[in-house]
């Protein structure tokens, strides 16, 4: 049998100008960079491979030139569809001039799609999208002006409303592995999380596509353990060997055996939160846990939840998830966002998804960029900044409850803390509270009509979304109603009947002493 380990130039030789080409990673963890390098060195020495279509579902970069960003020149990429687009810049300007024709999708539903386009059906039918900037009556996930075909559309189904989106054939599929044999064979045990790849392998195979296979090492036939073959040799047609700087297990580190269960890290090492902005935030979320809830954190300031939760003891009592696959442990934070500390288990991307979409999460936090005066709330869209939505969709729509969290403004804002107090010292420049956010990534609608309870924590005021708008039911200690809140909101809240201060003890340096009940 001919060889399938070749060099990455011929590798990338494979792929065909106009490929509609999957690339596999979460920001760092699991994406094939010795691929995605030399695709770049391709195209800029010989001009090819171009005209591609880029497919992706988790964000895949460092908001820099790694990942995504390697493929984000002109000529290269003709179009993007894609879950989270903050962490590659150099796409987003693509998208932002009309260079390319860009969509953004939920990533559990593309993540949904692969297993959908290998099954050979004519795509993914769910609720997740609905009422949200992706629902084809508001933007369909289109990203410019160039951006004209639909690929999301309604559909009605026992008299209910789904969105169905449209499948595709994949050509090339990109993807990452610890070890394979010389048939291709591959295991995933080095790396710290599994995503889609035997979906997108058997996607890419049955679209009469190749798969591009990127290891750390090849071993001999017949020494894997078939229990641990995550993509078998079937699917694979050209395996490169990576560079060890070019397979770091994230983009933080080159390999950290925490996070794949080769050792228990001792959660005495894990460093504790300052007292500032981030973690009265982090405090008062973590009022909201309850034992045994199965939980997912977002990135941004929720990361913070975990870490007071272990400041507090009460650490070992979470049931915390990642939509990157990790069940159990403590977030990994940064550029090892998706990535958890001592993990109980790490399923496949879609199969978590699977469990978000039907209501398996008791709780989310998620992160609060813009929120209006329906509850809507816009993490995905600013201006000319593309951040994309990721699994926000998927987790906010479907948990059964949801806690957004961050400061009250941005942009520059200092507080001080004395006394048991909170004080603005400097009012952030821009303000999150307005009248219509940019986007919808949330839907307060669609949480009222499925009865969701949803809060938005900030540092100085909680607010909860109710039938009658948003109310505001608690406030800092220290913090004066009018100049402090509702003076730095374009839109009046309903002020609840009893209001009240927010509990002193998380202004106070020592542990709070919190409890799960």
């Amino acid at each position: 049998m001919k060889s399938k380990v070749i060099s990455k130039e011929k590798a990338v030789d494979l792929i065909k100008n106009g490929d509609t080409v999957a690339v596999g990673g979460f920001i760092g963890s699991g994406h094939p960079e010795e691929l995605t390098i030399q695709i770049n060195e391709s195209f800029l020495e010989k001009g090819h491979p171009n005209n591609l279509t880029l497919v992706y579902a988790a964000g895949q970069g460092d908001s820099k030139d790694k990942g995504l960003n390697r493929l984000g020149e002109e000529g290269l990429i003709s179009k993007v569809i894609g879950g989270h687009w903050g962490l590659a810049p150099k796409l987003v300007k693509l998208a932002v001039d009309n260079k390319i024709k860009a969509y953004n999708l939920p990533q559990g539903v593309i993540s949904h799609l692969y297993r959908d386009i290998a099954a050979g059906k004519p795509g993914t039918i769910t609720h997740v999208g609905l009422k949200t900037f992706v629902d084809p009556r508001i933007d369909g996930g289109k990203l410019n002006d160039i951006t004209k075909e639909d690929i999301v559309k309604v559909i009605e189904i026992d008299n209910k409303e789904y969105l169905f989106y449209k499948a595709f054939p994949i050509n090339v599929a990109l993807l990452r592995a610890s070890y394979a044999d010389e048939n291709g064979n591959a295991t995933m045990e080095k790396e710290a999380v599994t995503l889609d790849a035997l979906s997108m392998a058997q996607a890419a195979k049955n679209s009469g596509g190749i798969v591009i296979l990127q290891v750390e090492k090849i071993v001999a036939n017949g020494s894997l353990d078939p229990r641990k073959v995550k993509v078998p040799g079937i699917l694979v047609d050209a395996i490169v060997i990576s560079k060890p700087e070019n397979h770091m297990q994230t983009y933080a580190e080159q390999y950290n055996p925490s996070y794949n269960g080769e050792i228990k890290m001792a959660l005495s090492n894990i460093p504790g939160l300052k007292l500032d902005e981030r973690k009265i935030i982090s405090r008062r979320a973590a009022m909201e846990l309850k034992p045994n809830a199965i939980t997912n954190l977002g990135i941004g300031v929720p990361e913070g939840i975990s870490m007071v939760a272990n400041e507090e003891g009460i650490g070992s009592e979470l049931k915390i998830t990642l939509e990157s696959g990790p069940i159990g442990g403590i977030p990994a934070g940064g550029l090892s966002f998706g990535a958890s500390i001592n993990p109980e288990s790490i399923l496949d991307q879609s199969n978590q998804f699977d469990f978000y979409d039907g209501g398996g999460l008791d709780i989310a936090f998620l992160g609060l960029a813009q929120c209006d005066e329906n509850g809507n709330i816009n993490v995905s869209k600013f201006g000319p900044k593309i951040a994309g939505c990721g699994g926000f969709i998927n987790i906010t729509q479907n948990s059964k409850k949801v806690v957004f969290c961050g400061t009250f403004t941005a942009g520059g804002l200092k507080i001080a803390i004395s006394d048991g107090k909170l004080y603005i010292i400097q009012e952030g420049k821009v303000n999150k509270f307005i009248e219509n956010v940019e986007q919808i990534t949330f839907s307060g609608e669609y949480a009222i009509d499925v009865s969701q309870p949803v809060l938005y924590i900030t540092e100085r005021a909680v607010f909860r979304l109710t039938k009658e708008g948003v109310t505001l039911e608690e406030i800092a200690p220290g913090v004066d109603l009018e100049k402090d809140v509702l003076a730095h909101m374009r839109f009046k809240p309903i002020i609840s009947p009893d209001l009240k201060l927010m509990n002193a003890n998380i202004f106070k340096a020592e542990a709070m002493g919190i409890k799960l009940y």
